[in-house]
């Protein structure tokens, strides 16, 4: 028999074990991290080559080339001088849709002036060579304006535009995120200057005729959209819809949608609150004309890296996901949207918790698989594997 203590906590279990049942609960998938490779010094963002190598950024101004198997590494020549230091360095790297043929790949960086300690974030395209120990025919295709004297929010992740263009082929148009450089965050919502800003620009470094402020006057032709703090992840949806995140002060970091033309609203409107307290501005996390963020966190998860899941490797559930990770509190985010590949955020899950490491990059692999780069001196390049029964 029942006692009345019993009898008292059965309802509650009783909801307990339906809600954990319920569709739509936040049912967890195992997965297993793999070590590809470590001993990477602060690795920034990981490429995948043809023939199974890696190409790995690390702030410090090395590219290292990763063997399949990430058992041996080697540093690839022919980068410029960077300016390394905070937030700078060596950061993005992403292939030309087109590597297999033309080897070309594209490095974001922070760009040193010519005299002085200004420096900016730069885009730069250059050849691999055939044997991978260099780069060549390096070109600056675009530098971020004014040049300034500081070692944070440079941004710098690149994606190449799919979008179709007059031969029925991608356009191959860049988008580069660029960040406000921290203590010019006022210059977010303006368009004389780069800072806070997704710019778009064509391969060979011109400006598209279609940018939304090219015929503007007193606006820099290469923005896209504005009021943006500091972006260090952006992806393409499988439907070429451009998607990035961008880290709020304390508190407000956010997942937009970039629309050309459109003013996100930094510093202007956040859901953050200054360092230490205390708000920003007149406080306000609205005003008109400025578009609200797709998703929004609170405290700030300090993001970093942006990659959807187009692959079955870890079951239907997670197909059409969203990964983000996690710098301040050292995860994997899953996120779940209410429609494939898109709409509104319904869950969030924590993975990789257990390795204990802050996430600066995540990519799907040619495998299928997710990546990630985790951002430390011993820096590891990480593939989760699908858990296998019985492990």
């Amino acid at each position: 028999m029942l006692s009345a203590l019993s009898l008292r906590i059965l309802p509650a279990v009783i909801a307990l074990v339906s809600s954990a049942l319920a569709p739509g609960a936040q049912a967890q998938q195992d997965v297993r991290p793999d070590i590809v490779a470590s001993g990477l010094q602060n690795p920034w963002a990981v490429a995948f080559l043809p023939d199974g190598r890696f190409l790995v950024t690390e702030r410090a101004g090395r590219l290292r080339l990763l063997a399949a198997d990430g058992a041996t590494s080697a540093t690839v020549a022919g980068l410029p001088e960077i300016a390394a230091g905070g937030q700078g360095g060596l950061l993005d790297v992403v292939t030309d849709s087109d590597f297999a043929r033309n080897r070309i790949l594209y490095l974001c960086y922070s760009e040193p002036a010519a005299t002085g300690r200004a420096n900016s974030t730069a885009l730069a395209s250059a050849s691999l060579s055939a044997d991978g120990a260099r780069l060549e025919k390096f070109k600056v295709l675009f530098s971020q304006k004014p040049k300034f004297a500081s070692s944070a929010h440079f941004g710098c992740r690149i994606v190449e535009s799919r979008a179709p263009g007059a031969n029925g082929r991608p356009d191959g148009k860049l988008f580069l995120t660029l960040g406000d450089r921290f203590s010019r965050k006022e210059d977010a919502q303006k368009l004389d200057n780069h800072h806070g800003k997704i710019v778009r620009i064509n391969k060979d470094g011109s400006v598209p005729a279609d940018n939304p402020f090219a015929a503007k006057a007193g606006a820099l032709p290469e923005i896209w959209s504005y009021g943006h703090r500091n972006a260090q992840g952006a992806t393409l949806a499988p439907d070429g819809t451009f998607w990035m995140h961008e880290h709020g002060p304390q508190g407000g970091d956010e997942i937009n949608l970039p629309r050309p033309g459109v003013n996100y609203g930094w510093p202007d409107i956040t859901y953050g609150e200054n360092y230490g307290g205390g708000q920003i501005g007149e406080g306000l996390s609205r005003r008109t004309g400025m578009e609200q963020p797709l998703h929004y966190w609170v405290p700030s998860i300090a993001p970093s890296g942006m990659a959807f899941l187009t692959s079955e490797r870890y079951g239907k559930a997670w197909q059409g996901n969203l990964f983000v990770g996690s710098l301040k509190f050292s995860y994997l985010d899953r996120i779940e949207l209410s429609a494939p590949f898109g709409g509104q955020v319904v869950r969030e899950h924590k993975l990789l918790s257990d390795v204990g490491e802050r996430i600066r990059d995540v990519r799907q692999g040619p495998d299928g698989l997710l990546y990630v780069l985790t951002d430390s001196s011993n820096g590891k390049l990480i593939r989760l594997l699908p858990r296998e029964p019985g492990r």
